[in-house]
């Protein structure tokens, strides 16, 4: 039985691992929210950055992508990877995939999804939600190893055009960041 995993951040653009099949679609129920820290990547424990998480939301879609993963090679080295990668996020869902807005049928069912939750007490480096400019003069600031938090946020926007999803929040959050960046440079 192939193994399927779905991305709704970093994952969209860059896996790390071998898949034999990627599905653009979403999932129900939830929305992309910036409210995860990262200590590992995109912050520091000094400065944590902010990646995204899901959060229940009734009658929302996350838009994102499935990956097939079918040969037990792969499956084992995908799951090591993302254990490793994915190690701040404190729970694992199995939710059902679809292509089609008007599809009441998922395509896929018991795709896996990691998910930093709201539980401070699994989750340590859970933020919260804060203010658009507050999370976006956070996102300024933070950088890790690997890289500017705001090249993360750059990316995931350009990714989810590219899979053609207007994310409202990650566009907004982008504007943001690049209202504050312009403002860094012309007081220079």
């Amino acid at each position: 039985m192939a193994l399927w995993v779905f991305g709704y951040g970093s994952l969209i653009w860059k896996t790390g691992f071998h898949f034999d099949e990627r599905l653009i679609g979403f999932i129900k129920g939830y929305r992309r929210v910036f409210h995860q820290g990262s200590t590992d990547h995109r912050g520091t424990p000094d400065f944590p950055g902010r990646t995204v998480t899901l959060e229940p939301a009734k009658g929302e879609v996350c838009w994102g992508v499935a990956y097939k993963i079918s040969k037990e090679e792969d499956k084992q080295a995908a799951i090591t990877h993302l254990e490793v990668r994915e190690k701040q996020y404190d729970q694992k869902a199995y939710v059902d995939f679809f292509t089609e807005s008007t599809d009441s049928t998922p395509a896929v069912s018991g795709v896996l999804v990691y998910i930093g939750s709201s539980d401070k007490d699994t989750n340590k480096n859970y933020l919260g939600p804060a203010s658009l400019e507050e999370i976006a003069k956070q996102i300024v600031q933070a950088e890790g190893p690997s890289g500017p938090n705001r090249e993360y946020v750059f990316q995931l926007e350009k990714s989810l055009l590219q899979i053609g999803c207007n994310d409202e929040h990650v566009m907004d959050l982008s504007e943001a960041l690049r209202r504050i960046l312009s403002e860094d440079t012309k007081s220079c």
